[in-house]
């Protein structure tokens, strides 16, 4: 649609400075004359004592003595014509230059009548009684046990530490998004989002020179009585990560302007989380989770598939 659009307005703008050139050629001047009135003329020529010129309002050539005709007049008019047809083309041409900007990929739906957002966020793909929803994720902030400081990683700030051992714990025994296939696939565009106002940790956008893969990992969550922990990490004093997390081996693509995130296998019930990698080993306090549970409730605020168009027949005539 996007392409056709362009085209059209392609071919506007060609026409448009097509008939400018072919104006530019035609468009009447005028024989100022010392009268104060004028001829209109395409073009003239001067014989003797004689001016010839093809006047543009009766289609035919004419003559008038030129002792008639005030010279100066008759060429400023002109001129001005001139600069102002010229400041006319140029204004096009920007026009033109200003809208030939390269447009963005279109992003395919994800499946038959179902689109992401244009707004970005990160959503994960499922299917509730045969029904293909959108679930958005929220960013949920992880609380550290026995942290030191405000960055997540200690020896990121204060390498002179040999080593600390930390866990990420996310409140609740379960998330509010479950998942009801056991291979979701997670949609991420987080460039328009706003990063969290907390200053322990912000999110950035994933650099387009790395594979999407290093930017973004689901790991499984280790389930407690009333929370849920990312893992532990140990940190060597070269700020080397040590990554004890479960981590799930995933397929990531580019999908449009969206990363898109695949489980390579299965997942087992249970609770997950979308983690962002940082800089230097790190990784953001804030994370996305969900759960994977076949049994559980339809989720909430879904965006779900526009059923086919079904063309509509009349009831079946019985006979009494």
């Amino acid at each position: 649609m996007a392409r056709c659009r362009k085209c059209v307005y392609l071919s506007v703008v060609i026409a448009a400075f097509l008939s400018a050139l072919l104006l530019a050629q035609q468009v009447p001047k005028r024989l100022i004359l010392k009268d104060g009135s004028y001829q209109t003329a395409t073009k003239w020529e001067i014989k003797g004592d004689r001016v010839h010129f093809y006047s543009a309002e009766r289609y035919d050539w004419e003559e008038l003595p030129t002792l008639l005709v005030d010279w100066p007049a008759t060429e400023k008019f002109n001129r001005q014509l001139e600069e102002d047809r010229a400041a006319g083309t140029i204004r096009l041409n920007k026009e033109a230059a200003a809208n030939d900007q390269p447009e963005k990929p279109e992003t395919p739906p994800v499946a038959p009548g179902l689109s992401l957002p244009d707004d970005g966020g990160i959503f994960l793909l499922d299917t509730y009684k045969q029904q293909q929803q959108l679930v958005a994720l929220e960013q949920s902030g992880g609380e550290l046990n026995k942290h030191t400081g405000r960055n997540i990683l200690r020896a990121a700030i204060n390498p002179l530490s040999l080593s600390s051992k930390q866990t990420i714990e996310l409140e609740g025994a379960h998330s509010a998004v479950q998942a009801h296939v056991s291979q979701p696939v997670i949609y991420l565009q987080l460039d328009a989002m706003e990063t969290p106002a907390d200053g322990a940790q912000v999110q950035h956008p994933p650099d387009a020179s790395h594979p999407p893969e290093d930017h973004y990992r689901i790991v499984r969550l280790q389930s407690k009585k009333d929370s849920r922990g990312v893992g532990d990490l140990n940190v060597a004093v070269t700020g080397r990560l040590s990554q004890k997390e479960n981590w799930i081996k995933t397929t990531s693509a580019h999908f449009g302007d969206w990363t898109k995130i695949t489980p390579d296998e299965p997942l087992a019930k249970g609770e997950y989380a979308v983690v962002e990698i940082l800089d230097k080993g790190q990784i953001n306090l804030f994370v996305w989770d969900f759960g994977v549970d076949a049994s559980a409730p339809e989720n909430a605020n879904v965006r779900s598939a526009r059923p086919p168009d079904t063309p509509h027949e009349p009831p079946e005539l019985k006979k009494h």
